[in-house]
């Protein structure tokens, strides 16, 4: 008996998709499928609540191998990254100290942002000093118009003291089109630039030198799609424009490098990784078969978002960062940054750097996310949207490929940065609208947290050195940075700086109704920064305005059931007499019966809550 093996599951025959297709729609009880569980995505494609073996079947993605053309799986034969930390350098020495202490926990790709005001050869000396540049990845960048002078110093730097060019790994980061996303300014040079890096970089052929920034496209407010096709048309418009001056495709292919950002959309993120490596693949590879090895591999660094970070119940953003981390390493990304929490008010500190490093580490040394090759591989769900992102990305980069003047003229006439403020415009009123939820912000906020004092106005994340190294170009506007939660943030600043409005919750009837409703006010206004006085409930209305005007609220909330509306809501309008704002919360049927009655304010899960919320504001002088 102890050797007889049991097949557990013999017995019960398989379940197609059309049974289970059923057994929903019945448990569905009438209710539309496509409404109640197909999910429209912010990129505009629907996914389905569950897929099966056959919804891949027809993908050709699902029978790649790591390491293999067109590395939809992985560029490599393991799942290892570089555990990158950026340096801001005005003093060499500290930079140099610093960095030298973080090579010892655990960080292994170095980024040294210089100021362009200290860019010398004895800069270089110091920062260097005790650096092997064999050991880690090096990464600098500076202002553009001192990128070219950065290269031959480092250059000269690795020949000086007889480093091994052939081993030295990284990039001297050049952004060819940062004037135009960054200021609205026409960089005439670009091309030039490219053409004297690749010159100066011949001794170390494994540095990258051109840089398809396309975290500043999500940082922007671009969704996953238009981020993704955004970037292949940079990349390819860098590689056409130098093949034309008569460089090779794999040459200039392994000096490219795709900075990209990651949102908190966890599984499309991973997949836009995976689509990534593919598509970059099939350009390369578009030039030829001779060019379907190791050129076609992209190099991937990835950046914890900016967009989503808030300054209210910021410890909340090392929860966003650590899935953003998991998504770029179960991605398969070469490096990644982890920005610490707190860059939105303030410099970050040692706390704050080693929690970033740690984030990584933890999914490294402990998860052995780092063990396995493309763990998503095979999966229904991811295969379906690398197929799918993968289509729609594709389907944009050739529309921006075969539109006239190609990617370049897209950026310097303006029309990326206007579709991007139209992306971002919408992703913002989602945010408003709480369709696009960040916790503490505009959902669940911490009602006694304050933060005026950790900074004077609220903070903008932006990049750059702030020069005015191109010219100015009439109609041309840089790309808009603004967080989701900035204008939530001003408003409750302002709160705090302010008076701060007492709102009164007017609990009677339902008890179940009330309660919920209560809560949900309370999360509404506490959005806004306003002192909140609850209730477990009141006998009569009579009694619940007595209480009101007693505390001396500024705004009283009648939380009841629906039914219930049509009676307590106008005799509580009645007593009130206009000594508080009165607010009904919910979206009753007799709506129209009340505000005939000259009941204006009501809250739902449909309003807008930052329109509704300024408008308060307004009322209390606090805007």
């Amino acid at each position: 008996m102890a050797n007889k093996r049991e097949r557990l599951f013999g017995d019960f025959p398989p379940v197609s998709k059309e049974q289970w297709l059923e057994k929903v729609t019945v448990d569905l009880k009438g209710a539309s499928f496509d409404k109640r569980l197909v999910w429209r995505t912010p990129e505009g494609f629907s996914l389905q609540p569950m897929y099966r073996r056959e919804d891949i079947a027809q993908y050709a993605s699902r029978l790649a191998l790591p390491g293999e053309y067109p590395y939809v799986r992985s560029t490599k034969l393991d799942n290892e990254w570089l555990v990158r930390q950026d340096i801001k350098v005005s003093d060499p020495a500290e930079a140099n100290a610093k960095a030298l202490d973080i090579l010892n926990k655990g960080v292994t790709s170095l980024g040294f942002k210089i100021s362009k005001t200290i860019l010398s050869a004895e800069t270089l000396e110091t920062l260097f000093k005790g650096i092997d540049l064999t050991a880690v990845e090096i990464n600098l960048s500076t202002c553009i118009s001192r990128t070219v002078e950065l290269a031959e110093l480092f250059v000269a730097y690795v020949q000086k003291h007889k480093v091994n060019g052939a081993a030295v790994r990284g990039a001297i980061e050049y952004n060819p089109f940062k004037m135009e996303l960054m200021k609205g300014m026409v960089n005439a040079q670009r091309y030039d630039i490219l053409e004297q890096l690749y010159n100066i970089a011949k001794p170390i052929p494994q540095i990258r030198l051109y840089i398809v920034e396309a975290s500043m496209l999500s940082n922007a407010g671009a969704g996953i799609v238009k981020e993704l096709a955004y970037a292949l048309a940079w990349g390819a418009e860098v590689l056409d424009q130098m093949v034309a001056r008569g460089h090779k495709v794999e040459e200039i292919a392994r000096r490219i490098k795709f900075h990209f950002g990651i949102s908190s959309n966890y599984f499309l993120e991973m997949a836009k990784f995976r689509a990534a490596r593919w598509l970059w693949a099939e350009i390369i590879g578009a030039h030829g078969d001779q060019y379907k090895s190791d050129a076609a591999k992209i190099c991937q660094h990835a950046t914890t978002s900016q967009w989503n970070m808030t300054i209210y119940d910021a410890y909340v953003n090392l929860l966003r960062s650590q899935t953003e981390t998991m998504s770029a390493a179960l991605g398969g990304v070469d490096s990644i940054t982890v920005l610490p929490f707190n860059i939105t008010y303030e410099e970050s500190n040692d706390f704050s750097e080693r929690i970033a490093r740690n984030q990584q580490l933890l999914l490294s040394e402990e998860s052995h996310f780092d063990k396995v090759v493309d763990p998503a591989a095979g999966s229904y769900y991811i295969e379906t949207l690398t197929n799918v992102i993968a289509e729609q990305a594709w389907q944009l980069f050739g529309e921006i490929s075969a539109s006239e003047g190609g990617f370049e003229s897209f950026v310097t006439t303006g029309a990326l940065q206007r579709d991007l403020q139209e992306t971002n415009t919408q992703r913002h009123g989602a945010v408003a609208k709480r369709k696009e939820t960040l916790l503490g912000t505009n959902e669940f906020p911490n009602f006694t947290e304050t933060a005026h004092e950790k900074l004077a106005t609220p903070a903008v994340i932006t990049s750059g050195c702030g020069c005015s190294a191109g010219e100015k170009q009439e109609g041309l506007q840089p790309l808009n940075f603004d967080r989701g939660a900035n204008e939530f943030e001003t408003l409750r600043l302002t709160t705090e700086r302010g008076k701060q409005p007492v709102v009164f919750m007017l609990t009677i009837g339902n008890l179940a109704m009330r309660l919920a409703r209560s809560q949900f006010s309370g999360n509404f206004f506490g959005c806004a920064g306003y002192k909140l006085i609850d209730n477990l409930g009141f006998e009569t209305v009579q009694e619940g305005i007595d209480a009101a005007v007693a505390a001396k609220a500024d705004i009283v909330v009648l939380c009841s059931s629906d039914d219930e509306y049509e009676t307590f809501a106008p005799e509580a309008f009645r007593l009130l007499d206009g000594r508080a704002q009165f607010v009904v919360a919910g979206n009753p049927a007799c709506t129209e019966q009340l505000q005939a009655l000259g009941i204006e304010h009501f809250i739902h899960v449909r309003s807008n809550v930052l329109e509704t919320l300024q408008h308060f504001n307004k009322i209390f002088g606090l805007a």
